[in-house]
This record gives C-alpha cells, sequence and structure tokens, in this order.
C-alpha cells in the first residue's frame, strides 16, 4: 500500500472516533445531566468544557508539531483522548465530568490540529481535496455512529457506555500510529518554543471562550463577563505585540496574508458559528417538542449525514479539478437555504418535511466541508501547516462554542431561562404540556433565522479568497505574490 493510502486509514480512526464522541454527547445531554443531577449551566459546561479543552491548546499543538513532528503529537493525541474517555465514564458528578471533557478535548487538539496537516503532507494538491473529502466521510460515519449508538446505549446500558466505547478504539488508534506513521513533512528543528505567545494566547483564549460560556447564563453574570472581556482583549493586544517581535513566533501572522487561507478560516468561522449548535437544537427539538424518544432522535437525524456521504466525497474530487472556490461557496448557500426552512417547523411540522430539511443541509455542508479545508490547507507553506492546521481548527472551535452561546441567548428571548433549566435537568426531558413545546418551538425558530443570516454572510469571505491555480496553469506570480504549498499561488 502506498504511504499515503496508509495515512489516510490511519487518520481515518481518529477522525471516526471525534464523529462517534462528538454526536454521542448531543443526543445523550438530557439523559447525563439527569443522571448526575447537573442544572442547565453544568450542563451547558457538558459541551462546552470539550471544546475549550481543545481550543486553549490547538495553536499550541500546531507549533509543537511543526517542530519536533505532526506524527508524534498525533499518537500522543490518542493517547490523551482515549485516557480522557476512561476519566469521563467514572466521573460522580457534574464537577468531575466536566474536569474529564477538558481533558479529553486536549487529546481531540492534538487529533484534530494535525489529521489535516499529515493527510496535506502525504497527498499531492491534485489529490488533497478528494483524500480530505474521505476523511470527511469518516466523521460523518463516526457521527452516524455516535447518533445510533447513543439512543442504543441509553435504552439498554448505563450512560457510561457512550464513553466506554471510546477506549478499544482509542487503544488500536494509538498502536496503529505508532506503527505505521513516520514523520515526512518538514520541521523546524531546534526552534525555540514562544512560550510567551503561549501564555498570552492561552489567557486571551481562555477568558473569551468563558466569556461567552458565561454571557450564556444571563444577566446575573454581568459582572464576570464584564471582567473576562477585559481580560480577553487586554491579552489579545499583548499577543500581538509579542508576536511581532518574534523571530520563531507561537503564530505566524504572514499566514493571514495569504488571501485564500484567510478567506477560508474566515468562512469556516462563520459557518462554524452557524453550524455548530445545529444537531444539538434538531436533537432538542425532536425530543423535547415533537416527544420523540433519544434512540427515535438519533436515527431520525441521519438523514442529513447520508446527504454529506452522498455529496462529500463528490464535491472533494470535483474541486481538485475545478478549483475549490465555486463548491465551497455553493455549499454556503445550501446550507443558508437549510436553515431558513427549519426556521419554519412547529409542533405541526411533517417528519417528511423535516427529513427533507435535514438532506438539504447535509448535501450543503457536503460541498463546503472538504473543498474549503483543501482550499485553506493547500495555500500554506509545507514548513508552517502544523500551526497553520492548529488555527484553522482554533478558528472552528471557537465559531462552535460561539454557536452554542447565541442559540442559549436567542432561546433565552423566546424561553424562560426556568423552562429551560428544568427541561434539560429533569428525568424525561421533556417539557409538560402543549403551550411549553410551543414557546420551545418558537425559541428555536428564531434561533435558527439568526444562524441563517450569519451562515450568508460566510459567502462573502468565501468569494473574496479567490482562486489558486497551479503553476504553468495560466498563473503569472508577481511580487505580491504568496507562494503556497506544492508550487501552487493565490490568484484573483
Amino acid at each position: 500500500m502506498q504511504y499515503k493510502w496508509t495515512v489516510l486509514t490511519v487518520t481515518t480512526v481518529g477522525v471516526l472516533m471525534s464523529g462517534v464522541d462528538g454526536r454521542i454527547v448531543v443526543i445523550g445531554l438530557p439523559t447525563v445531566a439527569a443522571y448526575l443531577h447537573a442544572d442547565a449551566e453544568q450542563a451547558i459546561w457538558f459541551t462546552q468544557a470539550y471544546t475549550i479543552g481543545s481550543t486553549v491548546a490547538l495553536l499550541f499543538i500546531g507549533r509543537v508539531s511543526d517542530i519536533v513532528g505532526r506524527v508524534k503529537v498525533y499518537t500522543l493525541g490518542f493517547t490523551v483522548f482515549t485516557l480522557g474517555s476512561f476519566l469521563t465514564s467514572i466521573s460522580f458528578s457534574p464537577d468531575t465530568f466536566i474536569a474529564a471533557r477538558i481533558f479529553q478535548g486536549l487529546g481531540s487538539a492534538a487529533l484534530f490540529a494535525n489529521s489535516a496537516a499529515i493527510i496535506t503532507d502525504s497527498f499531492p494538491t491534485t489529490e488533497l481535496g478528494r483524500a480530505l473529502g474521505i476523511n470527511s466521510v469518516a466523521f460523518r460515519l463516526g457521527s452516524m455512529l455516535g447518533l445510533t449508538l447513543s439512543g442504543l446505549i441509553l435504552s439498554v446500558v448505563d450512560w457510561r457506555f457512550l464513553f466506554y466505547i471510546n477506549i478499544p478504539v482509542g487503544i488500536f488508534g494509538t498502536l496503529w500510529a505508532r506503527r505505521r506513521l513516520h514523520e515526512i513533512g518538514q520541521r523546524q528543528k531546534g526552534a525555540p518554543m514562544d512560550w510567551a505567545g503561549f501564555a498570552t494566547f492561552t489567557l486571551f483564549i481562555s477568558s473569551f471562550l468563558l466569556m461567552l460560556t458565561f454571557a450564556a447564563y444571563g444577566p446575573g453574570e454581568s459582572n464576570v463577563v464584564a471582567i473576562l472581556g477585559i481580560t480577553a482583549a487586554v491579552s489579545i493586544g499583548a499577543f500581538v505585540k509579542v508576536e511581532r517581535g518574534r523571530a520563531h513566533p507561537l503564530l505566524d501572522f504572514s499566514l493571514l496574508r495569504i488571501r485564500e487561507f484567510a478567506g477560508g478560516v474566515t468562512a469556516q468561522l462563520l459557518n462554524a458559528m452557524a453550524w455548530g449548535s445545529f444537531i444539538l437544537t434538531v436533537s432538542l427539538y425532536l425530543q423535547l417538542v415533537k416527544g420523540l424518544a433519544p434512540i427515535q432522535a438519533g436515527v431520525f437525524i441521519l438523514p442529513f449525514d447520508i446527504a454529506f456521504l452522498l455529496v462529500g466525497p463528490a464535491s472533494g474530487r470535483l474541486s481538485d479539478k475545478f478549483g475549490t472556490l465555486p463548491f465551497a461557496t455553493v455549499g454556503l448557500a445550501i446550507i443558508s437555504t437549510s436553515l431558513v426552512l427549519f426556521s419554519t417547523v412547529d409542533a405541526f411540522t411533517p417528519f417528511s418535511t423535516l427529513i427533507v430539511y435535514l438532506a438539504i443541509g447535509g448535501a450543503g455542508m457536503g460541498f463546503f466541508v472538504s473543498p474549503n479545508m483543501s482550499s485553506i490547507m493547500g495555500s500554506v507553506p509545507p514548513h508552517i501547516r502544523g500551526v497553520a492546521s492548529g488555527l484553522r481548527a482554533t478558528f472552528f472551535n471557537v465559531g462552535f462554542t460561539i454557536s452554542f452561546n447565541i442559540t442559549i441567548l436567542v432561546l433565552a428571548l423566546y424561553v424562560p431561562y426556568s423552562l429551560v433549566s428544568s427541561i434539560i435537568s429533569s428525568a424525561t426531558g421533556a417539557p409538560a404540556n402543549v403551550a411549553d413545546r410551543a414557546t420551545l418551538a418558537a425559541g428555536l425558530d428564531g434561533v435558527y433565522r439568526v444562524l441563517a443570516l450569519i451562515n450568508t454572510v460566510a459567502i462573502v469571505p468565501s468569494l473574496l479568497r479567490g482562486r489558486r491555480l497551479p503553476i504553468g496553469a495560466g498563473a503569472v506570480p508577481d511580487s505580491d505574490s504568496n507562494i503556497g504549498a506544492e508550487g501552487s499561488i493565490p490568484v484573483d
């Protein structure tokens, strides 16, 4: 087997596991919160802790990977993720669950930051969209398994089995990665670590994400939110100042001068803000408004993933041939259409209509994800792919976190906090009466309208990224061009 296919199979195990874990928590959130006697604020942390744990470490991990090797860090990430899954499974209180999820997120960061970089190192740009498309399909397959397994597990055994299943997969992935992968990417051996940059960035991203999380608790936390906001503003200013004076910075700001990279990560950020909480809101709608059991809700969301599986690989292959810009941009337009359609649903919307809306959303994501990632990773020089992938993943996770906070804040305009808290903390998770279900449905409609607007804005940076053509295929470099990876340049 050619080494590039070995890389794809090994990294596929990592994203498969990440997909399973992400969806399992979404579907199982009401049940886990009830068993651990968590209130609404703690339940928010069940989802946010994992994201915060991974986001804080992404840029640092990307930089370390460029220095010591992406394969080493990727393999360590498998080990940490597996141990984090075990610690989560033995949690006995909301606080221990949250702490374990943060640790699990650190392992996820090593996997997430390096998988795309390792694939980009191993595949030529003419096959990169295809490879990343297959990798995205694996993530969606994991997501499908997470949806179905979570409902099945919760209907048969204890919630802790939601995390037990990661352990054997993680052990296998760790051993396989250690045995089959080897370093082929360019490294900056001997380069010093920028600890001042790491400290200021960590303070910034931690305070920023915590500010967003506490903002979702309502006006009672306004003082904490203000303090965290000031801390975030001061620390990001300090980070920029520190980085500009470093010969070996944590973040090479020249990345942001690559038009294709900047346009791609900005589009990804806005899309993540719009789409990060989508599956959670659909799950809440199906369970709390339509009255489905967890296993039924999990199965019902599958049309989204099936549509993604059908469209994603084809979009990746075609983008290799015709360019990434049109596919990524059309995908964003289709996603916005799906969100607008979901803003019209209520307690009486037929299930057949919901299936169509989910399929449209899945197709849109299939069009967008792999071409956009191929555009981002294919535009950067090989020696900084680790930090580029870390920055890409940071943008995604920040957007993902903001999406949950947007959802809570908009929902609070329609639904009393006491109702949300009682729903999440109850054993069944279902509203008691028709009026409450109608109120919740109206709130979710408002959320979808806001998310549709944000996703539509993402079309602008997607278009402004320009096109990247291989040298010799009609592109003429000039003095201002940023030469990208694999002998390619961004062009208008």
